[in-house]
Formats: structure tokens, sequence, C-alpha cells
């Protein structure tokens, strides 16, 4: 089946449109889309038991859900290889059909990537199936984004949640769905009318909730202009946030989370056995220049275990306040 032929969903759920699409390289497709999922219980982000993938978005052209898999095909000439099912419901099932080889790294500039340091090459190795996707949407890239922002993850996504399902709609073709439908992000002009009383029930204090609301009412001209300078101008919005959406809506491989909490410890004790700060990182990472988010991503099974006697974030919940 091609673009634009039938296939069913979930159980009760219209039939969706397929398209398969064989990439030209090794596909990890779980730890390529791993980073738009906001943690294990995201409402927009589902694994299910056959290793699947749906992730519900809001397109251009209204809601839609994208479901990936892989399949083993053979063409008619008899050469076999990994092909992608993608079938998508919904207003936005041609964009997001159409959108399947960018989110899946298409347009990742990894052949020009060369890895100079033992544990680099040995992690493309391990890896190889690694990808830079990109969504092509970035209000929906920002907003958890901001979430997170100087908070950790457990705090961000219990926001992310709330927020999707009070004011995100089901998302298409996943209504008999193990654990329900996924809710799709809503759109900016949603965002920003959500009252102060809903941001303080998600845990997501004002000057988060008024980041959002401000990228909300220009998040047009961020579509045309997702530069790190035009996401730098908006209020609130600074080098780490910028980067995190960057590296999922324009799918930059160059992109660096500065002033993450653990990122500069991951890499430093990847690559030099101790860690190092936000300086220290960007030093280990320049001879990468272009691909220095890829080489990060690379690192993350080699730099994890920061010491448990380091300080650790705790989680607060503004709904007490």
């Amino acid at each position: 089946m091609g673009q634009g032929a039938l296939a069913g969903g979930a159980a009760g759920a219209l039939p969706g449109k397929v398209r398969h699409w064989r990439p030209p390289w090794p596909l990890d497709l779980r730890t390529t889309l791993d980073p738009h999922r906001r943690g294990p219980h995201d409402p927009a982000f589902r694994v299910d038991a056959d290793g699947a993938i749906w992730r519900a978005s809001f397109t251009p052209d209204g809601p839609g859900t994208l479901r990936l898999r892989m399949r083993r095909d053979a063409s008619g000439n008899g050469v076999s290889g990994d092909v992608v099912e993608a079938t998508a419901w919904g207003p936005g099932a041609d964009a997001l059909l159409e959108g399947v080889p960018d989110l899946l790294g298409a347009s990742d500039p990894a052949d020009g990537f060369r890895p100079l340091d033992p544990v680099v090459r040995e992690a493309v190795r391990l890896r190889p199936g690694l990808r830079i996707g990109r969504t092509g949407r970035v209000f929906e890239a920002l907003v958890p984004a901001v979430l997170e922002q100087k908070v950790p993850g457990a705090e961000a996504w219990r926001a992310w949640g709330y927020l999707l399902r009070r004011f995100g709609e089901p998302a298409p073709g996943t209504e008999g769905l193990p654990g329900g439908p996924l809710r799709v992000p809503p759109p900016p002009e949603v965002w920003a009318r959500i009252p102060s009383w809903e941001w303080h029930r998600s845990g997501a204090e004002p000057v988060r909730a008024r980041t959002i609301i401000g990228a909300a009412r220009v998040a047009a001209r961020l579509e045309e202009d997702p530069s790190e300078r035009r996401l730098r101008s908006l209020p609130g919005i600074g080098p780490w946030t910028a980067a995190e959406v960057r590296q999922r809506a324009v799918g930059d491989a160059d992109a660096v989370s500065v002033g993450d909490y653990h990122l500069p410890g991951l890499v430093g004790r990847a690559l030099i056995g101790r860690e190092v700060d936000d300086a220290g990182m960007l030093e280990l990472l320049e001879p990468y220049a272009g691909h220095r988010h890829r080489v990060t991503r690379l690192l993350v099974p080699f730099g994890a275990g920061r010491p448990r006697r380091g300080p650790r974030m705790p989680v607060r919940d503004y709904r007490r306040f």
C-alpha cells in the first residue's frame, strides 16, 4: 500500500491513510523518536505492545495522529530490508504522512559527521540507527520545553499531562487504544486563553505560563522563523529552551542545551572521566561543531551515573501554594 491507502487502526477507529517508506540507512525508530516523548505518561505519545509508536500533533491542517512501526519487506527484485509503515488519522493525516521522512531523519546531515574520540566511535557502532529528525512544529516543541525550564522532569511532565488532558482534544484514530485515547496538543490560540487557575492546577508557576502565553501570541512568526535569534527574542526564552526547540522542530544537530542540569556532567564523564561545567562541555564538543547535539545524544549511555552524593533537584508542587 502507498500513501492514501487505508488501514485499520485502534479498535473502533476509522481506517487511516497509510504510507510505506524505506529509509536508505539503518534506523532505530524508538531512539530517533524518543526526544518527542515528554515522560512515561505523555498523553500525546505512546508505544504499544508490538513496538509501534503513536504520536498526536496539531498540524496546519488540523489535529492528526501518526502511528509508526518497522516492518521487514521484500521488494520485487528480491531485496529485503526495513520499511517504516506509517498510518495517520484526522484532518492532519496528509501533513503527518508527508513529514515522515523528515521526522525520521531524512534531512539529518549525518553524512558529514566524523567521530574523533574512541568513546564516540563506540557510541556510533552501538547506536547506528540514531537520527536527528524534525517535526516542523515549532510552537508544539516550545510549550513542553518551557514547562521543563529549571525543574525536574517529573514536575514538567505532570503539568504537560494535565494541560493536554484538560485542553487537548482526543486524538483521531486512538479511541480504542489501551489506556484511552491520546490527546492532541492544543493550537496556540487555546494556550493563549488558558486561565491562571488552570496553570496553577497544572503545577506550572506564573512565569512559565506567561512565557507560553506570550509565545502563543506570536506563534505564526515562530513557525516562519525558528532561528535561535528569533526564539531568544521572546521573554523567558534563553539558550537552553531555544536549543531544545530547535533540536526537535528543525532537527538542529548542533544545538547544545547549554544550562542543562545533567548534560555537562554526562559529556564530561563520557569523554574525559570527570564532570565539567557548561564552558568545559562546549570546549569538549568544539571539535564536533555542526554535530554537537548528535554527540550528546550518542553519549547518553556512556555518561550515565551522576554520583549519588551529588545534589538533586526536588520535585515541587505549586498546586499547594
